[in-house]
């Protein structure tokens, strides 16, 4: 089969393929403790669950606007001018299912071949296989642990140049847990104004915070018609499986942005939008409760992994994961992750899945119980003493 060149410019999520490799030794026989996966462990609380079975009797199961439902829409656009403290309008919001494609419709409607993207690195791999897909140019800025996983701001601004076209963070972060200082933003936001180019704003942590509050880049004076801020359901509310997020742009972006849903989607599933109605306005101590539990699985993942020979591990401020220096133990990044499943029994993702920067790393997800994390801890500990 002839496919065409842009295939192979397109990336991947390896956290699939850990999976799928742990998957293959669980039919074995062997005990595989899942330390990979970015998914809560958690169950959809029961008020939306409720919300989304109302609708499909209510008769939402029919084609909706690409965009989204107006009430859906509306109840976004609440939320974010509520949180980000700016004015948001229906109009500025699309509903996607799943958050990914907003990166992917963001990039697609903005970068020509050859425009350069500036993004962390390491870093959501889904950020640069879409660059480099549509023929851009991938810049990355390293994420430094000496900078507690955040970045030099005055290297950041090194990287613009006349070609620069789109800004990607992601702030909390995804693998690192690193959290952006709100002053660094505040220079960020200078330099993406001076540059005169878009940024798109990943926040799909910034429920999941625990140190701190979350800050956008898109509350900055003369920010917000400049920031696609990229969110959703899925880690705050344990509705991975829903398939439901949205973006917040400027208005004339977000007709392009619907232009590429209804070539590509279509919309998004109308009885879900109406759950997702109800995860934001609806109660929310379940996901409350969720989070904090995610808090003491942090510290005890934490004192775990520092208590290995050879493993030192930042204690992240946000998200449910932690991205530990393993270079004193002499293994390369994807070495360790293939001997932890293999010879301990738990999956982890190498650094490197997350990019260049990310060699001498691995990610643990400690979305799974503090029995299991500490089961993991003693596993890895008996197998790098043998």
């Amino acid at each position: 089969m002839r496919l065409a060149e842009r295939m192979s410019r397109l990336g991947t999520e390896t956290a699939f393929e850990v999976l799928a490799k742990a998957k293959a030794l669980e039919a074995q026989g062997r005990e595989i403790i899942h330390l990979e996966i970015g998914e809560p462990d958690f169950n959809t609380p029961g008020n939306i669950i409720e919300r989304a079975k109302k609708a499909l009797d209510e008769g939402y199961t029919h084609y909706g606007p690409s965009a989204g439902l107006p009430p859906a829409r509306e109840s976004i656009a609440r939320y974010i001018s509520e949180t980000r403290n700016i004015p948001v309008s229906p109009d500025e919001v699309v509903i996607t299912p799943g958050a990914k494609p907003i990166m992917f419709y963001a990039i697609l409607a903005l970068v020509d071949e050859g425009d350069e993207v500036i993004y962390p690195n390491p870093g959501f791999p889904i950020y640069e296989s879409m660059i480099n897909f549509v023929g851009g140019v991938a810049k990355p800025i390293p994420l430094r642990e000496e900078k507690k996983f955040s970045f030099d701001v005055d290297e950041f601004e090194s990287l613009f140049t006349p070609k620069t076209k789109l800004v990607i963070i992601n702030t909390p972060s995804n693998p690192t847990g690193g959290v952006t200082p709100k002053e660094d933003l505040e220079k960020i936001a200078e330099i993406i104004k001076k540059n005169d180019c878009m940024i798109l704003s990943d926040e799909v942590y910034d429920r999941m915070i625990y140190e701190g509050e979350h800050h956008s880049v898109a509350s900055f004076p003369g920010m917000k018609e400049r920031t696609i801020i990229l969110n959703g359901f899925s880690k705050t509310y344990a509705m991975t499986g829903w398939r439901l997020g949205y973006g917040v742009m400027p208005a004339e972006l977000a007709v392009q942005i619907t232009r590429l849903q209804t070539n590509a989607t279509s919309c998004t599933a109308s009885f879900m939008q109406i759950a997702g109605i109800e995860a934001l306005e609806g109660p929310q101590d379940e996901s409350e409760k969720m989070i904090e539990e995610f808090r003491k699985r942090r510290d005890i993942i934490v004192d775990g992994l520092n208590s290995i020979d050879g493993i030192s591990c930042h204690k992240p401020k946000a998200s449910f994961y932690v991205f530990p220096n393993i270079k004193k133990l002499g293994m390369s990044s994807s070495e360790l992750e293939q001997f932890l499943l293999e010879k301990a029994g738990v999956a982890a993702l190498s650094g490197t899945s997350f990019g260049s920067y990310g060699e001498g790393y691995v990610r643990f997800s400690y979305a799974n119980s503090i029995d299991n994390i500490k089961k993991a801890i003693e596993k890895i500990k008996s197998a790098l003493g043998k």
